[in-house]
């Protein structure tokens, strides 16, 4: 039986290991949700079947593995690794969120659920017509910042998803 976490645990996740991680668990071709330890031995035995992984360095190798038994000591090997996948947004929502850092009309910090309300209330059509932003992307972003609230919730601070690149 898997178990899901109640917090937030991708704050002690490297960079590296959540790419690993993340690899693994967006494989089409597995069926069921990936544990921990099963992402352990997928890496012990270097069978991660990304090209761009396989590569890997036998020191980051190593890494991962010492770095995916400190996190089952820690939670346990039973818990579900796409929970320790590290979510930011994407490039074109991370546009939309710093806007709405900037906006001084906002009395706080904004949440995801006050990112979410500024979009539909215009904030995308006028960085579309800026030219910040495709127009392609508008229903995408919808989608991606409603994903969001759902993984995190309305009130989760918009700012700590942004993608810096």
């Amino acid at each position: 039986m898997t178990i899901r976490l109640p917090i937030d645990v991708t704050t002690r996740v490297s960079t590296e290991l959540s790419a690993i991680i993340e690899a693994l668990v967006n494989d089409p071709d597995r069926e069921e949700p990936l544990t921990l330890e099963e992402v352990r031995a997928i890496v012990d035995e270097g069978n991660i079947g990304n090209a761009e992984l396989e590569l890997l360095h036998p020191q980051d190798r190593t890494s991962a593995l010492a770095e995916l038994d400190d996190l089952i000591e820690e939670f346990g090997g039973e818990v579900l690794a796409a929970d320790f996948v590290v979510t930011k947004a994407s490039e074109g929502l991370s546009r939309i969120i710093e806007t709405a850092m900037n906006d001084l009309s906002l009395r706080r910090r904004p949440t995801l659920g006050m990112v979410r309300d500024a979009m539909a209330g215009g904030l995308t059509a006028r960085l579309v017509g800026d030219g910040i932003l495709d127009p392609d992307e508008d229903g995408t972003l919808l989608a991606e910042i409603d994903g969001l609230i759902v993984r995190f919730g309305a009130d989760a601070m918009a700012e700590e998803l942004v993608r810096f690149e």
